[in-house]
């Protein structure tokens, strides 16, 4: 497996690991598109990956400016982890521009 700087507590496979990180290259260079490509691809594999839902929700809001959007995958990333702090953390950020 491939060394990252960081615990695979979601047990992600190289492939989802790798395109998450070209996700975010792209997301840093401001290639939001092919961001999104990207991360709507592996979502439709997998509709419960909190990191891809984590990447799309941090993508529409900091990126975006879509806080309805980007609350909305936070929401789907608490519905399936409760306990997900950033997740809490970053949806609270949003929910201030739409309330």
């Amino acid at each position: 497996m491939t060394e990252h700087a960081f615990d695979n507590v979601y047990g992600l496979s190289d492939d989802q690991l790798r395109r998450l990180d070209e996700a975010e290259e792209f997301m840093l260079r401001g290639e939001i598109g092919k961001a999104e490509a990207i991360l709507l691809a592996m979502l439709e594999e997998d509709d419960e990956c909190i990191p891809v839902l984590s990447n799309l929700g941090h993508m529409h809001g900091r990126h975006l400016s879509e806080f309805e959007q980007a609350v909305a995958y936070y929401n789907r990333v608490l519905d399936l982890e409760p306990d997900n702090a950033w997740a809490r953390d970053a949806r609270r950020r949003y929910l201030r521009y739409i309330d």
